[in-house]
């Protein structure tokens, strides 16, 4: 699966996962939303229950998502921000608003803005995760992709479709639109190893609405900046944004020292400024400023069906205390770089549900394929190492790993096999197969690779080894290839892992100064 250099979906006639990306217009695919679950629960908990009713029954909801059934510690909401050119309700934007939004004529469904809010049964805090939108990860029927792609590339290969099986534009778009809400929640699911409970969306229409109904937002920056593809010209230090010029804050990623990262701490401070904002008695005793809130949600945001969002709410009144945090997930390398030239952010799946079940107290569901009954050799034995074929296989989402790993036994002498993307059962540790524990192939080449610990497999002959490597393999000697047989290519040298810096609490007093 394609992506274009600023993240929104190639769609080819048959989705694959590589191929060259094509030249796009830089004004077309650089816009981006917020959406924060606790602007909805705030403005609530600020209503009479009749004026409660009046908003749920006025909101866009949408059904059949799959969502929930699973009980993990949490309610997990996946919000997402599209640069849809319509509001919540399917109607197009004025040309007026598109002028303010700079969103152009392009139609897309691109979701450069995805976070997961867990809040704990018990619904004392709220945590939402940021997914950098460029993360390479597993999307349903398409194979590796950056997360981002996978609602719009989806929706417009569903889309394609239905027409050709002549259902109407209208038909087309709204199940087409299902189709990718859905590869988008399973994707999410597949990174995170935690069930969607509840759904939230909103377009650049509603991040302008729900920012101008509480009389914008102050952020702080570290040092000027003018940026023309997002419209980001702004001084040092504290100031109030609002309107497109609060949009051109949070969209800003080229001329950042981390690009995407940095782009995503802007999001979380910005988010963090405006439930502090609403949190305020300026807002929440001001019927004025509730009434625009209200309408700003009513007009952008899109539910799950099954959300009743008046009883989340009344278990969220410790949110009140401002106990909502902004976090990223863990990445390996914020600077990857697939085979065919694309710049992504490496993660590792199960580095990230460790991360994601402890804000739950929880413990991630791991595979039990490594056994208690593994061994892990410490000498090399006496073995012609050229007689043994091994297969290296990818269980990670590090770039290059497994081409890394078979340029390592290649030069040591082995023979090599298949080189590429796990296929089998996904494994929780590297791991090295054989025939016998007592394998000498297996030790020969446990003891290489810096001491992995050897399980049987009896399918195996006495010459054939399969190394499986997860998130947890650390090279013996630090170094890397430049092959990148596995569907990425690494850079030669050691990952650069993301450092996103402390939590951004929304209760802290002030806003946070940034990039």
């Amino acid at each position: 699966m394609r992506t274009d250099r600023h993240g929104g979906p190639h769609v080819p006639q048959e989705p694959t996962a590589r191929g060259v990306p094509r030249p796009q217009n830089p004004f077309s695919r650089i816009q981006i939303a917020i959406a924060i679950i606790a602007v909805i629960v705030l403005v609530v908990t600020g209503f009479a229950w009749r004026s409660v009713d009046s908003l749920r029954s006025s909101l866009a909801t949408i059904s059949g998502l799959g969502l929930g059934g699973t009980k993990d510690g949490a309610v997990d909401i996946l919000l997402v921000g599209t640069d849809s050119r319509t509001d919540a309700h399917g109607n197009p934007l004025s040309q007026s608003e598109l002028a303010s939004l700079r969103a152009g004529e392009e139609i897309a469904s691109n979701t450069d803005t995805i976070i997961l809010v867990r809040v704990p049964n018990d619904g004392s805090s709220a945590t939402a995760i940021s997914i950098p939108r460029d993360a390479y990860v597993d999307v349903p029927g398409i194979g590796k992709s950056k997360i981002n792609a996978a609602y719009g590339a989806t929706k417009e290969a569903e889309r394609q479709k239905l027409i050709e099986d002549g259902e109407s534009e209208k038909t087309a778009e709204k199940d087409s639109s299902q189709a990718g809400r859905e590869a988008l929640i399973q994707s999410v699911t597949n990174l995170t190893g935690i069930t969607v409970d509840h759904y939230a969306e909103i377009g650049l229409l509603g991040f302008v609405l729900l920012t101008d109904a509480v009389g914008g937002v102050d952020v702080c920056l570290n040092a000027p900046v003018n940026e023309p593809l997002s419209g980001a010209k702004f001084p040092a230090g504290e100031q109030t944004l609002s309107g497109p010029n609060a949009l051109s804050f949070v969209r800003q990623r080229h001329n950042l020292p981390r690009g995407d990262l940095d782009r995503i701490v802007r999001q979380q401070v910005f988010m963090a400024s405006l439930v502090r904002e609403v949190l305020s008695a300026k807002t929440l005793t001001n019927p004025g400023k509730l009434s625009q809130l209200t309408a700003a949600v009513k007009r952008s945001v899109v539910l799950d069906s099954d959300w009743d969002i008046i009883e989340f709410a009344t278990q969220l009144q410790d949110l009140a205390g401002g106990k909502v945090r902004f976090e990223t997930i863990p990445v390996v390398d914020i600077n990857g770089m697939t085979d065919y030239g694309e710049s992504i952010v490496q993660v590792d799946p199960k580095a990230v549900r460790k991360y994601v079940a402890g804000l739950a107290g929880q413990e991630p569901v791991e595979d039990d394929s490594s056994s208690a009954s593994s061994t892990t050799p410490t000498t090399m034995p006496d073995i012609d190492v050229s007689s043994v074929t091994v297969d290296v296989a990818n269980d990670s989402s590090i770039s290059g790993l497994a081409s890394t790993v078979a340029a390592t036994l290649e030069n040591e002498g082995f023979g090599l096999g298949e080189v590429g993307n796990n296929t089998g059962k996904s494994v929780s540790r590297s791991t090295v197969f054989a025939n016998k524990s007592d394998s000498k192939a297996g030790q020969a080449v446990s003891v290489t690779l810096g001491g992995l610990p050897i399980e049987t497999d009896s399918s195996l002959s006495s010459g054939e080894v399969r190394v499986v490597l997860a998130g947890d393999y650390k090279s013996p000697t630090g170094s890397s290839t430049s092959t990148g047989s596995d569907g990425v290519s690494s850079s030669g040298t050691s990952p650069t892992p993301a450092e996103p810096g402390p939590a951004i609490d929304a209760g802290n007093k002030g806003p946070h100064c940034v990039n």
